[in-house]
């Protein structure tokens, strides 16, 4: 056999292991949720009951929301770690502002929404203009937000009984069978999926974050991208607050909190699906349900309370791990 006959197989089967690797890579994190929900489907017959599942998506859809937005802000480079104070607050301010100030549900509404959006632009300016790293001015900012939380509603939760408008967020369902939680959160990701992917402004907030040098010698207004991209993920943490003080039936001054670092899990997880190393509104989809999977199924099998936390950080550590190793990511 001449040489060649012996190359031709050899660079056969390194491209057939190329395409296997690079499968892999796209659609490993997916595999890897398929592989819980089969799981848990064997370790517990209640998973799998359309009960169970419907109330897993109405328990992650809270959760969708915050992580859209802050998948914008990631996706142009920045990191916002302030949304879980953001969340907390906007949930206060509409729960104060139905009960101590009598607004309309929906005032009560827009408002914190614009008060989040409007922290979201004040941390695009902290890092656009007295160019401090998001990584910080969001971590500052975020003490700034439950400050305001505080000081609003003294630290005491808001209880009261919400007008049933309010109620319908939480516990409504569309034409009598879809709840409206569910609702909310795929619309709200279909928007930032389709502003990330088919608008002209996601395009250069994407570019913005793969390299931001080459999008500002492409003419690309990095700066606007980036500030809007803060504010959109501000934005999706006030409206991710307003869904849960619904659902909690109160305004709770910390309640925000957790959703910084499942959010952050969620992003870091998307990033290792679809695109490695992009973050994308599909790639943290995947995450989202992974988590609330892994939050499900330890509930149903009486796993302690603390355990998921630590599964969450077992599970964030991995994701940014693998894809540190892998070269996907990069921090400093």
């Amino acid at each position: 056999m001449s040489t060649s006959d012996t190359e031709v197989p050899q660079a056969l089967a390194d491209a057939e292991g190329a395409r296997v690797a690079n499968f892999l890579a796209r659609y490993g994190t997916v595999l890897a949720a398929v592989a819980i929900f089969v799981a848990f489907s064997l370790a517990s017959n209640r998973f799998v009951s359309a009960a169970n599942l419907g109330n897993i998506l109405v328990q992650i859809s809270v959760l969708m929301v915050v992580s859209s937005g802050l998948t914008v802000a990631v996706a142009s480079g920045e990191f916002d770690l302030s949304v879980g104070e953001v969340a907390g607050l906007s949930g206060v301010l509409a729960a104060g502002m139905m009960v101590w100030a009598k607004l309309p549900v929906a005032l009560a509404i827009l408002a914190p929404v614009a008060c989040g959006t409007a922290i979201g632009l004040v941390n695009g300016f902290l890092v656009t203009r007295l160019r401090i790293p998001s990584l910080i001015a969001t971590l500052a900012m975020g003490p700034i937000a439950l400050g305001a939380n505080y000081a609003y509603d003294g630290g005491d939760s808001i209880y009261a009984t919400f007008p049933d408008s309010f109620y319908y967020i939480a516990t409504g369902r569309l034409f009598g069978i879809i709840p409206v939680p569910i609702v909310i959160a795929l619309v709200v990701v279909a928007v930032f999926y389709v502003l990330l992917n088919r608008t002209r402004i996601g395009r250069a907030i994407v570019a913005t974050g793969a390299n931001i040098q080459a999008a500002r010698l492409s003419g690309i207004a990095v700066d606007r991208c980036r500030v809007l991209a803060l504010a959109l993920s501000a934005f999706g943490a006030a409206m991710g607050g307003i869904m849960l003080t619904a659902r909690l039936g109160t305004g709770q001054p910390g309640a925000g909190e957790p959703y910084l670092l499942d959010s952050l899990t969620a992003v870091f997880l998307g990033m290792t699906a679809f695109k490695p190393g992009r973050a994308t509104v599909q790639g943290t989809l995947v995450g989202v349900v992974i988590i609330g999977m892994l939050d499900n199924g330890l509930n149903l099998l009486g796993a302690p309370f603390y355990l998921q936390n630590e599964v969450r950080g077992v599970v964030m550590i991995a994701a940014v791990s693998l894809a540190v190793l892998r070269g996907e990511i990069r921090f400093f």
